[in-house]
């Protein structure tokens, strides 16, 4: 079973995206999505009224639409298609203005557009973003005590795409080091992260796992040996409980689990954007 779902915002449409996932995510069916950002004047909605109705007339099914809209002429545009239409934000909203006993002020962009209000954060984010990419894969062990965790791990067991994320998403200043089959020796915790004890965190996967991802990277070579992932995961996590570093095991885990994770171990506080 396959139907057809639109996503459409008079922003980014990551909101509609972010909560039309949610919802759909409950029920056991394969969606055909579309993503239709910026759609600020009724010429725009009606070519999206038009796409809508020409699905439903191809398929005979009504497409799910998720949208968030300002403007009521064009929110009404879109409801005229023969969507099912629902008003995300409009759901959440009713019920907690008469909780609230406060009219809402709908503005359009207001979550992700780049407005007086949220600059600051914004600028903050943009920092976290260009010192994570400064301190990827231990580029950088400078200026160390500006970040908020030091990710360790060996290559390949996600600690780049968490570091970005955490950035991305949270606006944490995050490094990572890697340790490599050079080291495996004669492991070590380096001495430029010791005065950082309470920033470091380790990241830690299946050998089986790791030697599928590096097999993707370098096919048939001793880095994606499953000996010696074996080798680098269990020298690796006894570095962990040497040094009492708190570390997680993020085979079975999506880069926004492990971050979230991160998070909550380490008791951070997460800022939104």
């Amino acid at each position: 079973m396959e139907r057809t779902v639109f996503f459409i915002s008079d922003g980014t449409a990551i909101t509609a995206e972010v909560l039309g996932h949610a919802v759909l995510s409950q029920f056991p069916v394969d969606f055909n999505q579309y993503t239709i950002p910026f759609v600020e004047n009724t010429l725009k909605a009606q070519e999206v009224c038009q796409q809508i109705d020409g699905v439903y007339e191809k398929t005979g099914q009504r497409p799910i639409v998720f949208y968030s809209i300002v403007s009521p002429d064009i929110r009404a545009i879109i409801e005229k298609s023969h969507g099912y239409c629902q008003n995300i934000v409009h759901t959440l909203v009713t019920p907690l203005e008469q909780e609230l006993g406060v009219a809402p002020i709908p503005a359009a962009h207001r979550i992700h557009g780049l407005t007086a209000s949220n600059l600051t954060k914004y600028d903050a984010r943009i920092a976290a973003i260009d010192y994570a990419l400064a301190h990827d894969d231990g580029i950088s062990l400078r200026n160390l005590e500006d970040a908020q965790v030091i990710l360790l791990g060996v290559s390949r067991c996600g600690k780049t795409p968490t570091s970005l994320y955490l950035a991305m998403q949270f606006g944490i200043r995050a490094a990572n080091y890697p340790f490599t089959s050079d080291d495996m020796d004669n492991l070590l915790l380096p001495p430029a992260l010791k005065p950082f004890h309470s920033k470091l965190f380790g990241l830690t996967i299946s050998p089986e796992r790791l030697s599928a991802i590096r097999q993707e990277r370098r096919e048939n070579s001793r880095y994606a040996s499953l000996r010696q992932c074996r080798i680098e995961v269990t020298e690796v996590e006894a570095l962990y409980r040497k040094h009492n570093i708190r570390f997680l095991n993020s085979t079975n885990y999506s880069v926004e689990e492990i971050s979230t994770k991160l998070l909550d171990i380490l008791g951070m506080t997460r800022r939104m954007y």
